[in-house]
């Protein structure tokens, strides 16, 4: 039993969590201690802020869940100032060991460790994810995150990717004024222009040019708000179309994918559990023409693991030390044999 720091950090928060892993799985998350990123100035300080917070020494050993791409020599957050270097988190948080993951190839890591309660089923047929081969992960929150789950011999790869910047793809009328209205903000539009946080209220501004009416709510937090609990009716128009953009574009990776299964995650997502069902998400997702009997069979699925890219974060710290016993394991065996 190996025991580690699991960090997430987003656009938005950072989390840190004691976690227990052993045998390529996580055997424990402790409750985690979440910071504001705009509160601290980089990582470092964050750091220190939790181990005050946990009144005890941390683990030599750290898994680190970001939510930007992972290669280079310095790290730039998508959506915060943070700025990592890789080569320097040794020495800056005094640690032996540590695990670089995008976030949302840790909350793949998480579906492919997490037994089915964890997961609540939105559309399509009604099957275990455990038998899916190809696995699309999709998940609104500050940002857009997609990643992809190959599931092969007993094991399993993550692929991550930016597909969240790609670009927004109108499929009516109306969808056709809000890229123009974005178009004129923004050198380009890409799908988490729409489908993230800050998407709403891109959505929401944009429906007030086309109906011609004041956007009386100007703070993202209040405008969900409003929307979910259904108390402005163009703070409604615009999670309909949020609904939407979501399943259409869920669908465009589960197709680019070629995947029998999707998981929608992220932090709104949970936020979403009981509108989504009720909303058009699934007539959009299906609707790809010849593909759509196809589509319509596609399992779809919401991740309900309050912390899934903490346990994700521990979850690929596992699945790599457990790699790497098999390959040594598979070495030894080798020259074995070799000197026989």
């Amino acid at each position: 039993m190996t025991e580690i720091v699991a960090i997430d950090i987003g656009g938005t928060n950072a989390r840190f969590a004691l976690a227990d892993v052993d045998g390529g799985r996580v055997e424990s998350l402790a409750e985690p201690c979440t910071l504001k990123t705009s509160e601290y100035a980089s990582l470092e300080t964050a750091w220190e802020a939790f181990r005050e917070a946990a009144g005890r020494p941390l683990p030599c050993a750290v898994a680190i869940a970001i939510a930007a791409p992972v290669q280079g020599d310095v790290i730039k957050m998508t959506n915060n100032s943070w700025v990592i270097q890789p080569d320097l988190i040794r020495q800056r948080l005094g640690v032996d060991d540590y695990q670089l993951v995008n976030d949302f190839g840790a909350v793949a890591h998480a579906v492919a460790q997490l037994d089915d309660e964890h997961f609540t089923h939105l559309c399509g047929e009604k099957r275990t994810l455990a038998t899916e081969d190809v696995v699309t992960i999709v998940g609104p929150g500050t940002g857009l995150g997609v990643a992809q789950l190959m599931r092969q011999e007993g094991s399993y790869r993550v692929n991550e990717t930016e597909g969240g910047h790609t670009d927004f793809a109108p499929t009516d009328e109306i969808e056709d004024a809000i890229l123009v209205h974005l178009r004129a903000r923004f050198r380009r539009v890409s799908v988490e222009r729409v489908v993230s946080g800050m998407g709403l209220l891109n959505i929401y501004e944009a429906l007030s040019v086309i109906e011609r009416r004041p956007a009386h709510i100007a703070d993202e937090r209040t405008l969900w708000a409003s929307a979910l609990s259904r108390e402005d009716s163009l703070a409604v128009a615009a999670l309909d179309r949020f609904s939407l953009a979501l399943g259409a574009f869920a669908g465009d990776m589960a197709l680019a994918h070629g995947s029998q299964a999707v998981v929608i995650g992220g932090g709104l997502g949970l936020r979403l559990r009981d509108h989504l069902p009720r909303s058009s998400f699934h007539s959009r997702f299906i609707a790809k023409g010849r593909f759509e009997r196809q589509m319509d069979k596609v399992p779809v699925k919401l991740i309900t693991h309050p912390q899934a890219g903490l346990y994700g974060a521990a979850a690929a710290f596992a699945y790599r030390e457990a790699t790497k016993k098999r390959s040594n394991v598979a070495e030894k065996e080798q020259a074995a044999q070799l000197a026989k």
